[in-house]
């Protein structure tokens, strides 16, 4: 299946960063927009009290989840944003090298940001996503 999303990289930018810079998609794609993947259990409680990466495998899990509900992929994904309830950088990392290698080799653009708290209780972990399919 032919993918919409077109990863963009730039030489003249850092290669630290572990994502592509930017993202296209053509004009007649179908864009996705996912609302902030959380860490519940499908009874609705917080998954993971407590692991960084336990909840981000769970919202990892139910973004999937969304995506293919939508009729998309991971490999669909034009951008992320990681919400990490956490002042500390190693927390934050934690969280980050999960849904990075949820991704395998789509390097999709993303931003990592520490909040003070998000909306469930217990819950340290969020992803937000947009995502761009071509209907067949």
């Amino acid at each position: 299946m032919a993918h919409a999303v077109t990863l963009i990289r730039s030489a003249a930018l850092s290669d630290v960063a572990e994502y592509a810079y930017a993202a296209t998609t053509p004009a007649d794609a179908r864009l996705i927009f996912l609302a902030g993947a959380c860490p519940l259990n499908e009874d609705g409680t917080t998954a993971a009290v407590g692991d960084y990466a336990g909840q981000a495998a769970q919202a990892v899990t139910n973004m999937q989840t969304a995506l293919a509900a939508a009729g998309a992929s991971p490999q669909d994904v034009i951008s992320t944003r990681v919400l990490v309830a956490s002042a500390r950088r190693e927390d934050l990392v934690t969280a980050w090298k999960v849904v990075r290698d949820s991704f395998g080799e789509h390097d999709v653009p993303s931003t990592l940001m520490g909040v003070t708290v998000l909306g469930y209780q217990d819950q340290l972990v969020e992803i937000e996503a947009v995502a761009a399919v071509l209907d067949s």
